[in-house]
């Protein structure tokens, strides 16, 4: 499989704003990369500029040896030259086509022989488990099963590189969580290189080998899903992942809570002026009663239980810390109640700190 590289990206669309700025961006043989981020960031136009779809205004996009876009040397390759795969949200399935027939419309168009694309298409089918409804017409059939059309379709030309653009999102949450493993079982069995556009972090999260994660055009961070969950390099990556989402204490704030930070972070930054905000996950959070005694070791927090969620498997408890809301995470609650004062209590290695412009600050412990 290929390696994908991507070096000094823009696209323009003609505006005084680029929607993508200056990407580089490799993804390896063999990746499940995920790209992600809210809606407008960018990345489905990354991945329909690799795919051949768009072309880029400056930089270049090399797939293997072979470069396939460098507006300078003016060079482009074809999308049906590039030997890539894509689906897309939406399926784009013909809908006066079986589902054989949609599965062997690439086959045709490679001019294989009919032996041999009644094998590949048995083969594929087969092996998502759609053989059944080889007669039907996508009509006839469910999200999940068109979902599978899609991929099959896809996988019948045994394309070098997988491109799929938010392919889950039209999918109930039983059918997503059913085809995130169908996705992982396709990428170790057919040994894919696959670009996997989404802003559902836990799709990047269950899915990706690496992730980068984008914001208006600009890419912020790439690395493994845990690397980035657990060291963000800025306060926009840090807020993006997790459910419930990252807290923040602001630095420059007359409050409780920022009195707090600050007594934490004395000894552990050289500038304490030079902090913007800190930030504490939910779920590194603990609920405990009030003990004067604590670790040095400990950032608390001061606050009363406003409210109890349940989420299934665990508690979403809702406090107020000064005139903020400081949200933990609990897998049991105890005797605790609305209305109880209460001490939120992190240990100092989840404790995540960022500069006055939002960057990562390393801390000593």
């Amino acid at each position: 499989m290929p390696t994908i590289r991507l070096k000094n990206v823009v696209k323009n669309y003609g505006g005084d704003t680029n929607a993508v700025e200056n990407l580089d961006l490799t993804i390896n043989d063999g990746d499940f990369m995920c790209l992600l981020g809210p809606s407008g960031c960018g990345k489905t136009t990354t991945v329909r500029m690799i795919a051949g779809l768009e072309n880029i205004t400056a930089g270049s996009i090399q797939i293997g040896d072979r470069m396939v876009d460098e507006p300078n040397a003016q060079t482009y390759v074809t999308p049906e030259q590039r030997d890539v795969g894509m689906v897309f949200q939406n399926y784009a399935l013909w809908p006066h086509l079986s589902v054989a027939d949609n599965v062997d419309y690439g086959l045709k168009l490679r001019k294989m022989s009919k032996t041999d694309r009644d094998a590949r298409v048995g083969e594929i089918t087969g092996k998502l488990s759609i053989a059944k409804y080889r007669d039907r017409y996508p009509s006839q059939l469910s999200g999940g099963q068109q979902q599978r059309v899609a991929l099959a379709r896809m996988l019948a030309v045994n394309p070098k590189l997988m491109l799929l653009d938010e392919p889950l999102s039209n999918l109930d949450s039983r059918l997503r969580l059913e085809m995130r493993a169908e996705l992982k079982r396709i990428h170790a069995e057919f040994d894919a290189t696959v670009v996997f556009v989404t802003h559902d972090q836990w799709e990047a999260m269950t899915l990706a080998t690496h992730v980068a994660v984008m914001f208006e055009g600009v890419l912020q961070q790439v690395g493994s899903p845990m690397d980035i969950y657990d060291r963000p390099v800025n306060r926009f990556v840090a807020s993006f992942l997790g459910v419930p989402p990252m807290n923040f204490v602001e630095m420059g704030e007359k409050s409780p809570q920022a009195a707090s930070a600050a007594e934490f972070l004395a000894g552990r930054v050289e500038d304490i002026e030079g902090i913007g905000s800190i930030g504490i996950r939910p779920e590194a959070l603990t609920v405990e009663r009030p003990n004067p005694v604590r670790s040095s070791g400990q950032f608390v927090l001061a606050g009363r239980v406003e409210s109890l969620m349940p989420t299934g498997g665990s508690w979403t408890v809702e406090t107020a810390v000064g005139s903020q809301r400081v949200y933990a995470t609990a897998l049991q609650l105890g005797d605790l109640q609305p209305g109880d004062r209460i001490e939120l209590v992190a240990p100092a290695a989840s404790v995540h700190v960022f500069d006055l412009n939002d960057q990562r600050v390393r801390v000593r412990q």
